[in-house]
């Protein structure tokens, strides 16, 4: 019998998350599922009011990820998230960042 590898498919995405979003807890919250996941990358306000994300890990796990950026934390609300894949950066840990 032969030996089973297991490839661990790593992805990246950017996502772009609107609607009330700011001033709710969102980047400390996407901060706690994301390590909770195990998922690297920055989290920030952005000037128009959105929240926008950098993300990596492994791809069942990105989905989990992707699925709690649809809903967010309890307060504030979700209108959009758009995402597109992108090269891996290789961050450490997950941060929020600031302008």
């Amino acid at each position: 019998m032969g030996l089973v590898y297991r490839f661990i498919m790593i992805i990246r995405y950017n996502i772009k998350i609107t609607g009330q979003v700011q001033g709710v807890g969102f980047r400390y919250s996407a901060r706690n599922i994301a390590r909770k996941y195990n998922i690297r990358g920055i989290v920030r306000n952005e000037p128009d009011g959105s929240v926008y994300i950098e993300a990596e890990g492994r791809k069942e796990d990105m989905d989990h990820f992707l699925y709690w950026c649809h809903r967010g934390p309890g307060a504030g609300r979700v209108d959009h998230v758009v995402f597109h894949e992108a090269p891996l950066r290789n961050f450490d840990g997950f941060n929020v960042t600031y302008f």
